[in-house]
């Protein structure tokens, strides 16, 4: 039998998700929380297999009451069920240690399938929460060009050629052709162009 934690402070949503996991007769929810404290609680006396954990809570916030749980036993598996779906909740929520993410439009045979598959140790993502995580991936990371790169670059979008920028940076021209070829092979591009225009929408610039 896997047992279950439900936090959210609305109890009608608590009765619903509840009222989804009882087709399934491997399920079994144990206990039941409307706030973060509540849910650390419950969670420490409980100890659930699975717990399915809001994001908005009157005292604080879902991914704290995450990491604290897990802090306090590993073992727990927390999925995020939640209407939220920002990249900063997404982040938050996998940094913290969730092992999904849900979002409260799920339908009941994918809830019961995510709470197994979270048991089993598997991950769970909403198919929309998967593409935005996808795209963090593949986004280069702030801070991943130098200081100095960023200098450079910044120079190049205002349309100065090599040799201005050495000018203007007091380097030579060869040492702006290499800041130049270490971006392309950071950013993964080929050309000036291209590079100001990844930059800028990675928010390097």
């Amino acid at each position: 039998m896997i047992t279950v934690l439900l936090v959210d402070d609305h109890p009608l949503v608590r009765a619903g998700v509840a009222g989804m996991l009882a087709a399934a007769e491997d399920i079994e929810v144990v206990g039941e929380a409307g706030s973060a404290a509540e849910a650390v609680a419950v969670a420490r006396s409980r100890r659930p297999e699975v717990v399915l954990m809001d994001l908005r809570l009157p005292d604080g916030d879902g991914v704290s009451a995450t990491a604290q749980i897990l802090a306090e036993s590993p073992a727990t598996r927390v999925v995020v069920l939640t209407t939220y779906e920002t990249d900063t909740d997404i982040l938050r929520a996998v940094e913290a240690g969730a092992a999904g993410y849900l979002l409260k439009d799920v339908t009941r045979a994918d809830l019961i399938a995510a709470v197994r598959t979270a048991a089993g140790g598997g991950t769970v993502l909403a198919p929309s929460v998967a593409t935005r995580l996808l795209h963090q991936v593949r986004r280069p990371a702030r801070g991943m060009l130098s200081a100095r790169e960023v200098q450079v670059l910044r120079l190049v979008g205002r349309g100065l050629s090599n040799a201005e920028i050495g000018r203007e940076l007091h380097i030579s021209e060869a040492t702006v052709k290499t800041h130049l070829l270490r971006t392309f092979a950071k950013l993964d591009v080929a050309d000036r162009t291209a590079a100001v225009t990844t930059a800028m929408a990675a928010g390097l610039l």
